[in-house]
């Protein structure tokens, strides 16, 4: 008896194809369904090229750094600009070079300078205008390594030098366990344990561009006081005293850029009166 055999369509999918091709075979027929899905998919999307310039130099390369331009599809890219240097690497050019790691925006690592702005690839929205180009910097008045990857020693250095950990000179209440700290305590760490360290502030601050030696910078002042705000830590004289200097804090004249290159949204600035007014008070009580 012949029969018929349907490849995996319904019968219902079967009426509502555009064509079907019937074959003979030993008295059995055989019935292959054409699905409207395929047609529609074969209408690829129109491409939507967006134009991306970036900072290119190799300290091998004899030749001066460059602004080189690359084309992408950005409907075939992630949203946010470290999507757009991934798919450059990985497709177009592999030599760039750049950092990342966590892309959430956590590690710090995509710190950049995009249409004049300091932020983070990961958390920075590609513009979708085809009109004009982006432009992708490394941080600004920083040694530049290669591309778009600088050199954060002096800024690590400069972070290191507040001694960024708990200080005590007592024991702990109950040996080998924690120190306690009361909730109104921790509140008051918050908008200075969040920073993750990008250089963000730092690289958008004219003080640290011209005394980056000397001059502390946004991030370690934040981290300094950090740690100065933290109820557990027994050393805040000590640690005034350290950064009670001309440079280390005093360059800093509140112009407020490192607040507005923040991508975490913190205040350092405002961290930063604070210290000052610590001070203030720490000369007046002799």
């Amino acid at each position: 008896m012949a029969g018929v055999l349907l490849r995996r369509n319904s019968i219902s999918s079967l009426f509502r194809s555009a064509s079907a091709v019937t074959s003979a075979s030993n008295g059995l027929r055989v019935i292959q369904v054409q699905s409207h899905s395929s047609e529609a998919a074969g209408k690829e999307k129109d491409a939507v090229m967006k134009t991306f310039s970036i900072y290119r130099w190799n300290p091998d390369d004899p030749e001066n750094p460059k602004l080189k331009d690359y084309q992408i599809n950005l409907n075939d890219c992630g949203p946010m600009v470290l999507d757009a240097l991934i798919k450059i690497k990985s497709e177009i050019d592999p030599s760039l070079t750049f950092r990342r790691s966590c892309r959430e925006g956590i590690c710090g690592s995509c710190a950049m300078n995009m249409n004049g702005d300091n932020g983070l690839a990961c958390l920075t929205k590609i513009d979708k205008s085809t009109r004009k180009k982006t432009d992708i910097t490394p941080l600004p008045h920083m040694y530049v390594i290669k591309d778009l990857v600088v050199d954060m020693t002096n800024f690590y250095a400069s972070y290191k030098s507040i001694e960024p950990w708990l200080k005590r000179k007592d024991p702990p209440p109950l040996p080998g366990k924690e120190v306690p700290q009361s909730k109104a305590d921790r509140l008051k760490l918050d908008g200075m344990y969040e920073c993750i360290l990008c250089a963000c502030c730092s690289s958008s601050c004219p003080s640290y561009w011209w005394n980056p030696e000397s001059y502390l910078g946004p991030a370690a002042l934040l981290h300094a006081h950090r740690w100065i705000a933290d109820s557990r830590d027994q050393f805040t004289k000590e640690r005034l005293d350290a950064i009670d200097d001309e440079f280390k804090l005093y360059r800093c004249h509140t112009i407020q850029s490192c607040t507005m290159a923040c991508p975490k949204g913190l205040n350092p600035t405002a961290e930063i009166i604070k210290i000052k007014k610590l001070q203030e008070q720490k000369k007046s009580l002799g």
